[in-house]
This record gives C-alpha cells, structure tokens and sequence, in this order.
C-alpha cells in the first residue's frame, strides 16, 4: 500500500496541498492532487526535486508537466508485476551480454582468419595472375574485415548497455527497499535481511542480535506540533541510526514510529551497549520545526534488546525484542532492557 498516514495525519497534508495548488493555479483534479499530497508529504525525494526545480523563482508548473511528473513519478504497477518485469529485464539483459560476448569473440577470429588470408594472396608471386573470381573474393575480403571492425563496435556498445541496465535494475531493486522518509531499509528489506542472517546462522555461525526503538509519546508530539514535525523526527531518527550504525548491521524502519537494528556479529554485551548509545544520542538532540524559527528536545526512545536462540525463528526473536521494548515502555521510557531482564521481571512479578 502506497500511503499509509492516519486521517489525522492525511488532512494536514490534504490542507497543506490545497494552499500549493491554489498558489499554483492547477486544476483540482485527482491527478494534481496526489502530485502535491506526496509533494508535502515529502515520501518521494525525487518527485520533491524535481518539482523544486520547476517552481524556482516562483514559476508555475503547468497541467501539462504536472501530468508528466505524475506518469514519471507516482503512476505505478503493483509490485507482483513489477518483480516479474524486473526479472525478466534481468534474464534478457544477462543473455543479451553473453551472446553480445560469444558473438564479438567469434567476430574477431574470423576476422583474423580473412586478414592471414589476405596478406598471403598478396604476397604470393600468383598474386598478379590472380582470376579476376579470386580478385573479386580478396575485394570482399576487405569489405568483410571492415564491416567485422563495424561489428565489433556495435557488439562493444551493447555490451556497455546491457551492463548500465544491469545496474539500473539492481539500483532498482535497492529502492524498492528504502524507506522514503527516513532513508533506512524498509520493513520489506528488514524481513529479508533478517532472513538471510539466520540462513547463515544454521550455516555455523554465531546468532545476531535484535533492537527493536519505539519513539516515546510519539502521538504526544504529533498532536502537539503537527505531523509535518513527526516526520521531521523520523527522518532525523533515521539520519541519527544511518550514522551509527555501520558494516553489515542494519537499520530498519519496521512500522510508524517503531524502529529496528539486526546485529549479525555482536553479542549481547555489545548490543546493549550500542542500543545505551542511541538512546543517549537521541535524548540529547533536538529537533527544529519547519513551520517556525524552534528546535524541540526531549524526544526519547525505548529499546529492548533480543539476542537469538538457537533454532528459533525469525518471528519469535522479533517477539522477545519487542517484549523487551514493552518492558522498557512499562518501566517509565527511555531506557534499554534485554529480553532476558524483561523475563526475570515477568516471572518475579508472577511470583509476587
């Protein structure tokens, strides 16, 4: 699903785009619409760009460019065809280079072939009694050389394009992993990452670790100061975790104001000590608000802390990590548990 704010959170954008489209003069319709919606939302950077360029200096962007901001930048297929386009682009690309290859290759020894040839009928002291069927077979013998040079050319040019789209379709794929707002993988990309982690996991290595964040009084804020400054706290939530956390970890928005960090190579011990970090580096920034001159502090997270189980899945890690966030949440916010401190809580409180 493309958009996923709440109806409070919509109608701000919904009032926000109305004061650009009556600024701008565009039409009312559905299309400039979800143009200026996701303008001000500000979750497709691109489009953001693009229309900032547009409108330098004041200038209006006409019906006609909006349409074709919509068709490059919102227009979209769902994402089940989308995968099977880009695989099939992917298979008919990878033969397009090998046959371009195997082609050129095979251009060039044939080439070779004809030039030996060539220079030894010319050489021979026959040369000058040559019929003129064999003169005519050395004069398309050099028509040939050349178009095989031709050849060689083309197939070195579709080698090149075939790796740019290689390229394109993997940068491609790296986005449909992104999350707009904050920059971090996605909850798509956390799935598959922390699926891959625990495919090496029953590999012989060690297991990871689990943060999982979840901004404090996040609603608070929103109702507070608007959701415009929400978002800012995402995305500077996510520009914080991008800075920190580094190698083969990742940082993931894994829903609204909840956030996680997989640890392939760190223990327990390390993880916590990383998740103290952020909530210290968190709790001691501030904010600035766009609609006025004010930076906000005192925004905090709570953290849990999960360190994997031998053969447990994927959805019970993500489970005990996020008990442990609950556990931080219960014990007063902003603060670090493991799951193993949540457990002994659970269980003394249950003795109690």
């Amino acid at each position: 699903m493309r958009y996923r704010e709440s109806v409070q959170q919509s109608a701000e954008y919904l009032r926000l785009a109305l004061q650009l489209m009556t600024r701008q003069g565009t039409p009312l319709h559905p299309v400039s619409y979800a143009l200026w919606y996701e303008y001000v939302a500000g979750i497709n950077p691109r489009l953001n760009a693009e229309v900032d360029v547009l409108t330098k200096d004041g200038a209006r962007l006409s019906d006609e460019a909006a349409n074709a901001l919509y068709r490059k930048h919102i227009a979209d297929i769902d994402e089940e065809t989308s995968r099977r386009i880009t695989s099939n682009v992917q298979r008919i690309v990878d033969r397009v280079s090998e046959s371009a290859e195997q082609a050129g290759d095979r251009a060039s020894r044939f080439g070779t072939t004809l030039e030996r040839l060539s220079e030894s009928l010319e050489q021979s002291d026959a040369a000058r009694s040559v019929p003129d069927p064999l003169g005519a077979v050395l004069r398309d013998t050099r028509e040939m050389q050349q178009a095989i040079g031709e050849l060689r050319t083309r197939l070195d040019e579709s080698r090149q394009e075939a790796e740019r789209l290689k390229r394109e379709v993997s940068r491609a794929r790296e986005e449909a992993l992104v999350d707009a707002l904050t920059g971090l993988t996605n909850r798509k990309g956390f799935d598959q990452a922390i699926s891959d982690c625990l495919s090496e996991v029953a590999q012989g290595k060690p297991g990871p670790c689990l943060l999982m964040l979840d901004i404090d009084h996040f609603k608070r804020l929103n109702d507070t100061y608007g959701h415009l400054f929400g978002d800012r706290v995402l995305a500077s939530l996510g520009q914080l975790l991008k800075a920190n956390v580094k190698g083969r970890d990742t940082a993931a928005r894994y829903g609204g104001e909840e956030f996680a960090v997989l640890l392939p190579e760190t223990p327990l011990k390390g993880a916590v000590g990383l998740a103290e970090i952020l909530r210290r580096l968190i709790a001691g920034g501030r904010v600035k608000r766009i609609d006025r001159d004010e930076t906000i502090g005192n925004i905090t997270v709570s953290i849990g802390v999960a360190e994997f189980h031998a053969g447990e899945p994927a959805a019970e890690l993500i489970g005990r990590a996020d008990q442990a966030l609950y556990a931080s949440k219960a014990q007063g916010r902003n603060r670090v548990t493991s799951a193993e401190d949540a457990g002994d809580d659970v269980a003394s409180r249950a003795a109690a």
